[in-house]
């Protein structure tokens, strides 16, 4: 199947376009990188503290990030979590502490941050553990239990704390809902002692400063390392120069991608460095099947001019580019569109990076080499050959 049977179009008398376009986004990104100080990093590389929110309602944004303004919690991030209508809500906070103290404080503060109106002498039954609740209820010993009345309260406080988590959520939005798994005259006391909310705190995690920063320089290896690795396969497989036009057309792809994520303030976790790493190498792979036609063209028209066959060579291999590069957008597109928050990030990489991949590697990729025979020729010096020294077919 081919889109274009004979297709003649004069990418390389369209350089200037290409490099005009790919100098914008290129210092587009570079400007927006220097004003943020880097590319936004997730908690996975930078550290601190993730609150798990499950609310009743659908939660407003502004309304919670106004109350977090309030206790003085100016930058947390913020992350609807699950399906549409689960109203769970991932609150990023800046606590880069690792300890239980720290993990308190990352509840707590929430908490009191988001019961704006809750009465002061009642605790919330939305957000107590088995342990104070069976406290309250041996305090309180609403059954008049008596030797075995600290085992049963803590039987009973647990079948609440466990109904609340599994069967409604983490969040009750009556005290009567608990008919089921508890006596009246137990609801009638906690009615007196506690209040709902309408959230609870299900989930409290840290990620150290020191952490994040051993994770960060690892994907800064794994990156640099990926690309050492393929300019010495395609210097191994072709010529010195096809390495060195791959890596700074693939280094142009990642420039573009995390650029994308400062314009968009998008944070970069583990796994968009999992995406752009696999970018990297869908990229090149793009960009070998170019190399591999030039290289093949190179012998069978020896006489013509380089710019002459690198054209011909995108054209012979344009159909089978828009191929793989549409049906692979099209699945990320889905995935970026579907695949709900947890995945945007990875998706938005994966987007943006099929797209610059694609582009080029017909537009940076090869004209680097028509560059690279000029500059020889300017030089007067002779020029190597470029057919490479192996054949290696798509």
């Amino acid at each position: 199947m081919e889109f274009f049977k004979s297709a003649n179009i004069d990418f390389l008398g369209k350089k200037w376009y290409f490099i005009t376009f790919s100098l914008i986004f290129s210092v587009a990104g570079i400007i927006s990188l220097i004003v943020h100080h880097g590319p936004p990093l997730g908690i996975d590389f930078r550290g601190g503290t993730l609150v798990y929110v499950k609310f009743s309602h659908e939660p407003n944004d502004n309304a919670v990030r106004a109350a977090l303004d309030r206790v003085g919690l100016h930058n947390a991030r913020m992350q609807r979590l699950g399906q549409v209508g689960s109203n769970e809500l991932l609150i990023d906070l800046p606590i880069q502490e690792t300890s239980e103290q720290a993990l308190d404080r990352g509840k707590i503060t929430i908490i009191s941050a988001l019961q704006t109106s809750a009465p002061t002498d009642r605790p919330d039954l939305n957000n107590t553990s088995s342990l104070t609740l069976a406290a309250y209820l041996l305090q309180k010993d609403p059954l008049h239990l008596g030797t075995d009345a600290q085992q049963r309260y803590t039987v009973i406080a647990q079948a609440i704390t466990n109904y609340r988590d599994k069967s409604r959520g983490g969040v009750l939005s009556s005290i009567d809902e608990l008919k089921s798994v508890a006596d009246p005259a137990v609801l009638d006391s906690i009615r007196e002692g506690f209040f709902l909310s309408d959230f609870g705190v299900y989930n409290v995690e840290i990620v150290g400063p020191q952490v994040g920063k051993q994770l960060q320089n690892q994907a800064l290896w794994a990156t640099g390392l990926s690309l050492a690795g393929m300019l010495v396969y395609l210097a191994f497989r072709f010529e010195l120069i096809y390495g060195v036009a791959a890596v700074i057309t693939v280094f142009h792809d990642t420039l573009i991608t995390v650029g994308a994520f400062s314009l968009t303030n998008k944070p970069i976790s583990l796994t968009v460095i999992a995406a752009i790493l696999t970018l990297i190498g869908y990229s090149n792979n793009d960009t070998i099947v170019v190399f591999d036609r030039i290289r093949e063209n190179l012998k069978l028209m020896r006489r013509e001019k380089l710019a002459d066959i690198v054209n011909r060579s995108i054209n012979q291999t344009l159909s089978r580019t828009i191929l793989t590069a549409g049906l692979t957008f099209l699945t990320v597109l889905a995935l970026f569109v579907f695949g709900g928050e947890v995945l945007h990030g990875f998706s938005f990489a994966l987007v943006i990076g099929i797209l610059i991949g694609t582009y080029s590697s017909i537009a940076i990729a090869a004209p680097i080499l028509v560059a690279y025979q000029d500059w020889r020729t300017n030089r007067n010096r002779p020029v190597p050959a470029l057919a490479g020294k192996g054949k290696l077919r798509a």
